[in-house]
């Protein structure tokens, strides 16, 4: 059974971010709280961790997973380039609901991007993640602490038996809000593509569009 630490979403412990960021360092897999879904964390460039991941979701490898950023300058050593598009969305919507897709550069592994060429990154709104990515002090991975194609889980007692026996640390920050997961937007293509609705609606997104293209 993994470790299991209660962590105030406001106040995070340090020492409990410290062990965890220990904990991802050393190549653990761990549970925690990314906005209003668990997520389920490794370093981005650890592959033997990340292909764990793949493991306890039941993840089809063709899929790719994204990695959260403790900031923006975080981007530029992952992607070939950061287009106005994306500029403009991140200022709208970051931290938080929205999960961009960039072009990826040489470095990222291509575990990470499923041979796409591309790879999703987001700056995580909660205290804790943003804690969390800090300590580590490199990317980790956020997808939903979940069994491939069912709901994200907003708390922990939702988490499915073969995930939560499988991590190594949960970080229990208590229920989130839950919800859909973020948006996820292509910027690597003009004009910008939706891959996926979620936490950002179609008339939030919309409207940020038509401002620019009016500019």
């Amino acid at each position: 059974m993994p470790e299991i630490r209660v962590i105030d979403p406001l106040r995070p412990d340090p020492d409990v971010i410290r062990h965890a960021g220990g904990m991802l360092r050393s190549g653990s897999v761990v549970c925690f709280p990314t906005s209003g879904l668990y997520g389920l964390g490794a370093v981005w460039n650890d592959e033997a961790a990340v292909r764990r991941i793949y493991a306890i979701k039941g993840r089809d490898r063709s899929k790719p997973i994204l990695i959260l950023v403790r900031n923006r300058s975080d981007i530029s050593d992952l992607v070939t380039e950061i287009p106005d598009a994306a500029i403009r969305l991140m200022d709208r919507f970051w931290p938080g609901r929205l999960t961009l897709v960039f072009a990826a550069a040489s470095s990222v592994p291509e575990i990470l991007t499923a041979g796409s060429g591309k790879i999703g990154i987001r700056l995580p709104a909660h205290r804790v993640a943003q804690a969390l990515i800090e300590e580590t002090g490199a990317p980790i991975t956020g997808t939903s602490a979940n069994v491939s194609g069912e709901a994200g889980c907003s708390s922990i007692a939702e988490l499915a038996a073969e995930v939560r026996t499988s991590v190594d640390l949960v970080l229990d920050a208590g229920a989130l809000a839950g919800g859909s997961g973020s948006t996820v937007v292509d910027v690597t293509t003009d004009p910008v593509r939706v891959l996926r609705w979620g936490a950002v609606s179609m008339g939030e997104f919309q409207e940020v569009v038509e401002r620019w293209q009016g500019l």
